[in-house]
């Protein structure tokens, strides 16, 4: 078969222009020390980085959510703390004061006024804010949920985040769960009344149920009989004597500390008595939403451990599938620079001077 100088210049320029594209890919691997630049290198390895990529940003995103929650939960806790130990106290000083060994009218007087700053920072800690947003109003952040007479402004809705696919956890406790004793069942475990809605036909009944529920209480509200002396002013808001430890409702922690107050200021060693098994009811109810909150913490902490294991194992994926290997590049490039060498060698001996050259 017969060469022309055209094809030989053609199989030349082909090799050369090969020679140089292999080594332009090495150079730009050396240079990113990735294997992967561009999908058509692997399209498959391609497919799975960009899976592992997407899983590690919404895991990322999970890390987020979970230490925003978390801030939320433990400042939650605090502050639940720290009532706690002032119901403590109170009890205290309702011991000391329900006999006539230890404390007169004089007495009793004085320590009403300390009861009654207990009151106060039970108000105050009812009312604590994170940031911009209030603990213990519901889903009711931008207002004040209680004011100084107890009564509650917020709702039992739960600030629910994603921490992980398809999984979601409340980051907050309703203030009148932990103040009030409401939504506490039987089983002494604290739980919302209603499901969020989620459409117009569950957000018609839920406002129907919800109608009911505040007429419910208006009638007994209506119905309460008060039975004896100033010590039994609030009682109606009461919810009954049963532990929610071991089964039952809860307590309203104000009318509790302010029948205290009143007991104290009247001299009514009997209503000091009486507020003992409350006082008792509302430490346990406090340890119990307290209890919740360490639950969700301790629960986050978990994903948040599987969510960083995930992040780790998502990155050591794509880097197995992407990276590229230093020696082995440095070692593909020398090579390569050798063909290139020795093809320009062996192009300029393939293409001789032809006759056209020596008529010029």
């Amino acid at each position: 078969m017969r060469i022309a100088d055209k094809m030989a210049f053609n199989q030349v320029n082909q090799n050369l222009g090969k020679n140089r594209a292999d080594m332009s890919e090495l150079q730009n691997e050396a240079a990113t020390q990735k294997r992967i630049n561009k999908p058509s290198d692997d399209p498959l390895a391609t497919a799975r980085v960009l899976a592992a990529r997407t899983e590690e940003h919404s895991n990322s995103q999970f890390i987020k959510n979970i230490n925003n929650a978390k801030s939320f939960l433990e400042f939650s806790d605090q502050s639940l703390g720290e009532l706690s130990d002032i119901l403590v106290r109170a009890k205290e000083l309702a011991v000391s004061q329900s006999n006539d060994a230890s404390g007169n009218a004089e007495t009793r007087n004085v320590t009403a006024s300390e009861i009654e700053q207990i009151y106060n920072q039970s108000v105050q800690i009812g009312n604590r804010k994170l940031g911009e947003r209030y603990v213990f109003g519901g889903s009711k952040t931008q207002m004040a949920p209680f004011n100084h007479a107890g009564e509650y402004f917020g709702n039992d809705g739960d600030m629910k985040i994603q921490t992980q696919k398809d999984s979601f956890v409340a980051m907050n406790i309703p203030g009148n769960q932990v103040f009030l004793g409401r939504g506490l069942g039987q089983d002494g475990i604290s739980r919302p009344r209603y499901e969020t809605p989620t459409t117009v036909k569950d957000l018609k009944e839920f406002q129907s149920e919800e109608i009911q529920r505040q007429q419910q209480n208006q009638e007994v509200e209506q119905n309460f009989v008060q039975t004896r002396g100033p010590a039994s002013d609030l009682r109606q808001s009461r919810a009954d004597k049963q532990d929610p430890v071991t089964g039952g409702g809860g307590v309203n922690i104000f009318s509790v500390l302010k029948g205290l107050e009143i007991s104290l200021r009247s001299n009514d060693k009997e209503g000091v008595q009486e507020a003992l098994d409350t006082l008792d009811q509302a430490i346990s109810q406090v340890v119990l939403s307290r209890s919740e909150v360490g639950s969700r913490i301790m629960a986050i902490n978990n994903t948040m451990d599987s969510l960083q294991k995930a992040v780790v194992d998502n990155k050591t994926t794509a880097s197995q599938l992407e990276d590229a290997d230093a020696f082995q590049v440095i070692s593909d490039i020398n090579k390569t620079d050798a063909t290139l060498k020795a093809t320009l060698e062996t192009s300029g001996k393939l293409i001789q001077p032809s006759l056209l050259d020596f008529l010029k």
